[in-house]
């Protein structure tokens, strides 16, 4: 194997789609949970997240994408799901040359994935 293929492939192995299994973290059961509709969400925890852009809209895109991403990282994909969240909240404010957008939700998932965990 030539040096060049001993670089990219441990870079394609941590790129590589994880399993099913793989994709919740566990440590959503530390928190109490209950079912809402057809989702789980988390009864008492919240997550933030935080973006500053030159436009209102691109700063709250960025913070949902930051909530999104650190509680898709600490509880897995299917809990990182702005759309699925709980008690949104966003405040918005401008300092002249940019918005900084700021939002906290409670972390829900699909009711499909299993019951839940108290």
């Amino acid at each position: 194997m030539t040096r060049r293929w001993l670089a990219v492939v441990p870079l394609a192995l941590l790129f590589a789609p994880l399993p099913a299994s793989a994709q919740v973290t566990g440590l959503d059961a530390i928190h109490a949970q209950a079912r809402v509709g057809n989702k789980v969400c988390m009864t008492e925890h919240e997550h933030y997240g935080e973006g500053t852009m030159p436009t209102r809209r691109a700063a709250e895109l960025l913070a949902i994408r930051s909530w999104s991403d650190f509680t898709a990282f600490e509880y897995g994909r299917p809990w990182g799901s702005y759309r699925l969240a709980a008690g949104k909240r966003m405040e918005c404010s401008n300092s002249g040359k940019s918005y900084v957008c700021k939002t906290w939700a409670r972390p829900c998932r699909p009711a499909r994935l299993g019951p839940p965990r108290r």
